[in-house]
């Protein structure tokens, strides 16, 4: 994708997914590529820290070489790792390094690598260039999973210390006796044993050599097309079985089939599956078992996707949830487009938001690139409120499926930066290991469930955000917000909790902190209920603009 076609997808930065606990529990592409980095330079010459904020290892936000491939929608994992001559001084952690799925060239030459080249070197099935030379690598080398490489066409290993550790080569490198041994040594060059030792010793080298070459000989006769076949395999492996004439549907499920994609919008805004695996599109994100993706059709159409896989729910009972969430429409709730569901994977299409999240908007208040008016905030506050407030008073039938995961990135602003809830529905899912799940976010309730009083609890978490400028995910020395404010509260310095913006409106400010606190109650019985909550607000918004309302009077009259 060209640079120019691509600059709308930085609102999307804020459109993280959370990470889920689903079954499996393997590690995203950047996790398994911060622990290799922590491994191989473990005195961070590198300076390449943990952050929740990271999305995924081709960045371009560190000074390595780490280049990725767009394989398809829905996979842009890591092709390339140069980090020569920077003097990184741990292990190579092959067993981590070799899970990311299309892995070609890596280049650690002139460091001071030490340890071995692991036998589990041989899980880079991908790997055709790897060049380790000019280290402090010892032991020997492991020949059998080398010869497991099949795609390697370079490898360059010189210049390290094999010497001091394999029998063979200190042979090979021993000096010779010191002269002033005199007739002892000659009478040692004379021994037929030791010369009959030394020919076996050069003989075997010799084979060995000889082998070397023409299995390195055989793996540069792999055709250079071979690399584009892997990614052509994980491409189609990706994508889901062609069907002709397919019809899409909305909510008839009896007409639902697992290739489909089924709509919840006006049919001339739909679009097939196939259009959809041809699209443009950047990966923002990626987690343990979802990624996010910012996608534009050939007609231009912007949409964020999101793609969830191994998930423990039936076809069913996922389409069921869908269309529900699918029939739901309030002001201040994200509305899903379109879904597709299948057995590897579900895909979730939403439209795309210019104007990023909530906490895109955070991140640009820190940095000074925008402002964060009270008026603003208010709006927020009252917005994300009255989207939760419908969450739990829709259900005609009596099933209420609680949000789960409230959280700035979760919450999307529109053109009129009102607020708008996402990923509604989707935590019931992804929530198989409660620990993981529930431990990944600052904003969850301390009884770690999914229920109203825990989304109130989140939302105190953001109310209080508003409040002070703190926020949760950002402070890098571990704030727990809510145990600061009481704190602060507790002490009688209150005034202090409040961000510069609130000072003017301190008076409106105080009663939208007790609100918060009131959320943020340890115990959920403790807490208000949504539409309390709403109710609360509410005052205060119509408080302000009764006063505002006088005050233009006033003037007036004047």
């Amino acid at each position: 994708m060209q640079r120019g076609s691509i600059p709308w997808l930085a609102a999307l930065a804020g459109l993280a997914l959370f990470v889920s606990g689903c079954n499996g529990g393997e590690l995203s592409e950047i996790e398994l590529f911060f622990n290799f980095i922590r491994a191989l330079d473990p005195k961070t010459v590198l300076r390449i820290e943990w952050s929740r904020s990271l999305r995924q290892p081709c960045s371009n936000q560190w000074n390595v070489v780490v280049r990725c491939k767009m394989v398809s929608l829905f996979g842009r994992p890591v092709t390339e790792i140069r980090l020569q001559n920077l003097n990184l001084s741990g292990i190579l952690d092959a067993e981590t390094l070799c899970k990311l799925p299309i892995l070609c060239v890596l280049i650690f030459a002139k460091n001071r690598i030490r340890g071995t080249v692991p036998d589990s070197i041989a899980d880079c099935k991908s790997l055709m260039h790897l060049d380790l030379s000019n280290s402090l690598l010892t032991g020997s080398l492991p020949a059998v999973a080398l010869s497991k490489l099949k795609n390697l066409k370079r490898f360059d290993i010189s210049d390290n210390h094999y010497g001091s550790t394999d029998p063979q080569l200190n042979r090979e490198a021993r000096p010779p006796e010191d002269v002033s041994h005199g007739k002892q040594s000659s009478k040692n060059d004379d021994n037929p044993r030791k010369h009959w030792q030394s020919w076996m010793v050069v003989l075997a080298m010799g084979v060995t050599f000889v082998l070397l070459l023409i299995f390195f000989t055989k793996l540069k006769a792999v055709q250079a097309a071979k690399d584009t076949e892997i990614t052509r395999e994980l491409a189609l492996s990706l994508s889901p079985p062609k069907s002709p004439h397919v019809e899409i549907v909305v909510e008839e499920k009896a007409e639902e089939r697992h290739s489909e994609l089924v709509f919840f919008i006006e049919k001339h805004e739909r679009f097939g599956l196939e259009e959809l695996l041809e699209a443009s599109a950047d990966l923002r994100w990626q987690g343990h078992c979802s990624s996010l993706y910012g996608v534009r059709l050939k007609n231009n159409a912007t949409f964020a996707v999101k793609r969830l896989k191994k998930l423990q729910v039936s076809f069913e009972e996922f389409g069921q949830t869908m269309r529900k969430i699918g029939n739901l429409k309030h002001q201040n709730i994200l509305s899903l487009v379109g879904y597709n569901s299948s057995k590897e994977k579900k895909l979730l299409i939403y439209r795309f938001q210019n104007n990023g999240s909530l906490l895109t908007l955070f991140n640009d208040y820190i940095e000074g690139k925008r402002n964060l008016p009270w008026k603003l905030r208010l709006s927020i506050a009252i917005g994300i409120a009255r989207g939760l407030n419908f969450i739990y008073q829709w259900p005609e039938d009596g099933e209420i499926i609680p949000h789960g995961n409230i959280k700035p990135s979760n919450i999307m602003l529109d053109e009129k930066e009102e607020p708008l809830i996402s990923e509604y529905g989707i935590a019931k899912f992804l929530v198989s290991n409660k620990a993981r799940f529930f431990n990944s976010s600052s904003y969850a309730a301390p009884e770690k469930r999914l229920t109203e009083q825990a989304d109130v609890y989140s939302f105190g978490v953001i109310l209080l955000e508003l409040l002070t400028g703190k926020f949760a995910e950002m402070q890098k020395n571990g704030l727990d917000l809510p145990k600061w404010v009481k704190a602060k509260v507790r002490e009688e310095w209150t005034g202090e909790v409040f961000d510069k913006e609130i000072e003017k409106f301190e008076m409106y400010g105080f009663s939208l902190l007790n609100i918060s606190l009131k959320c943020v109650s340890e115990l959920p019985g403790d807490r208000p209920s949504i539409s309390e909550v709403l109710e609360k607000i509410q005052e205060v918004v119509t408080a302000q603009e009764d006063i505002s309302s006088s005050s233009t009077n006033s003037v007036e009259s004047i």
